[in-house]
């Protein structure tokens, strides 16, 4: 089985080295990495050239943003199963990937997903908020739930019939697609009950509070797009994110 694993970056010439070094240490042997660069001109190209016998395509210029260059890397992407890794992320562990790939051996499975710890900017073994997601069932998308869009693996005719990254959301395009794929693709998904993924902490969708409220009304738009629910899913979908910060 063949994972694509989809890198979109931008001006990240201090954390993608990280990202490429545990992608590189994945036990599993059939990875094929796509890096979509947006032009940088921070020494990231560089880097990423210097590296070029670790992935197997690159593309540098100029995008419309991070979902249009990940919907580039998934058109350039010819694995069984497709996952992203951001270029200020890594892998919990050497296996992450073996494991994503044995959970996939089941064919009733169309994708895995599994735990997410957010950690300090320039310490990544400081734990910040711990995502825990817990077993799905198709009642929990009305509370407001939804995987770490990180550590999900996806078949790829997953996303040939349900679609890529909707560019029109700037920061939900994420929660768009997860709602496509669980709520109207009603895909079959396995948990991995374990963290797969670090995730630096200071993200595109909380670094202001314009972003959060741009993130609110986006989020608010989508849950009404695929009738998943509304204000109140978008309430519980908030308040559930304070039990990541408990110990």
């Amino acid at each position: 089985m063949k994972i694509s694993v989809i890198t979109a970056v931008y001006n990240r010439v201090a954390t993608i080295g990280d990202a490429l070094d545990s992608l590189r240490a994945q036990t599993w042997p059939d990875v094929e990495h796509v890096v979509i660069d947006g032009a940088s001109t921070d020494g990231t190209l560089e880097l990423l050239q210097a590296r070029r016998d670790g992935i197997s395509v690159l593309v540098s210029e100029p995008d419309k943003g991070i979902y249009d260059a990940l919907n580039k890397g998934i058109a350039r992407a010819t694995g069984d199963v497709i996952g992203l890794m951001h270029s200020d992320d890594l892998y919990a562990d050497q296996s992450v990937l073996a494991d994503v790939a044995a959970a996939f051996d089941d064919p009733k499975v169309d994708a895995v997903y599994g735990d997410l710890d957010y950690v300090a900017q320039h310490d990544t073994s400081r734990v910040i908020r711990r995502w825990r997601s817990g077993e799905y069932s198709p009642a929990m998308l009305s509370r407001g739930w939804m995987p770490p869009h990180p550590t999900l693996y996806l078949r790829r005719y997953v996303i040939e019939q349900w679609g890529v990254f909707d560019t029109s959301y700037r920061i939900a395009a994420d929660y768009d697609a997860v709602l496509r794929y669980f709520g109207r693709g009603g895909i079959r998904p396995a948990y991995i009950p374990r963290v797969l993924v670090k995730m630096r902490v200071g993200g595109e969708s909380n670094r202001s509070v314009a972003r959060i409220l741009l993130k609110s009304k986006e989020d608010y738009a989508t849950l009404r797009q695929n009738r998943v629910g509304g204000l109140a899913t978008l309430v519980w979908k908030n308040v559930g994110k304070l039990g990541q910060f408990l110990p």
